[in-house]
């Protein structure tokens, strides 16, 4: 991958974690409040290309930041999207394209980890730039209640997360107050509409969840945001962009 250096650049970790694209994958570091020096680096559309990391159109990402994290001060802690599932999210953005209006900004859930970590990626294509949040997960798909999503599942009554790409549709006010409909775009979420998976907030998603139970509560399905976070949600993916949801 052909990188060319630019400018150096301070970026600031905040509460909902500064993130960086760095080698074609969304990191992020905690420590509110602590700034960081990291120079930032522009990668060609042909080195997008060749990784597999190229967009369609506009979608290309025009910088990236450093091409190692920045060691200058250990933060608290440091997450990484696993590259694997970066790769897949973008291959289900191409390949939907014609389905999905707006490719400015995506979501990846990435049921890889636990509910009790920030694991939904709302990604802004054009500067690589992310905010985490905290998702939670199906009781379909967690039976023990161990914090960890087991299984997928497209059934109709799994009350189970379903895997694949997603478009974000319409809003409606329902028993969880103003909720999104999703359009399931893989033959391993197409009963998303039927089944009624939307994104809404819930009280069992709110942070207060993990210090008193470590982890989080659990939906029927749907991506439950904290109540806090609900209106983050919608400003950042409103209607017609993707949400994408996988296990590494």
């Amino acid at each position: 991958m052909r990188l060319q250096k630019g400018r150096n650049k301070t970026l600031f970790s905040q509460r909902n974690s500064q993130v960086f694209v760095v080698n074609g994958i969304i990191a992020y570091q905690r420590d509110a409040y602590r700034a960081v020096q990291t120079p930032v680096l522009s990668l060609s559309r042909r080195s997008l290309a060749k990784t597999g990391i190229a967009l369609l159109g506009a979608a290309a990402l025009p910088r990236v930041a450093a091409a190692q994290l920045p060691t200058i001060q250990p933060l608290a802690s440091r997450r990484v999207v696993r590259p694997e599932l970066l790769r897949r999210a973008l291959a289900a953005l191409q390949r939907h394209g014609s389905q999905i209006p707006h490719r400015d900004r995506i979501a990846i859930a990435d049921f890889s980890q636990p509910s009790a970590q920030p694991r939904f990626y709302l990604v802004d294509m054009a500067n690589g730039m992310a905010t985490t949040l905290l998702v939670a997960h199906g009781s379909g798909s967690d039976p023990a209640h161990t914090g960890y999503l087991q299984r997928f599942s497209n059934e109709q009554g799994s009350n189970a997360s379903s895997e694949g790409a997603f478009l974000a549709s319409d809003y409606y006010v329902g028993k969880h107050g103003k909720s999104q409909r999703l359009i399931g775009l893989d033959p391993t979420n197409s009963n998303a509409l039927p089944r009624a998976l939307v994104v809404h907030a819930a009280w069992y998603a709110n942070p207060d969840m993990l210090r008193t139970h470590g982890q989080l509560g659990r939906s029927q399905g749907c991506f439950a945001v904290s109540e806090g976070d609900l209106q983050q949600v919608f400003a950042r993916l409103g209607e017609g962009r993707m949400i994408y949801s996988a296990k590494a």
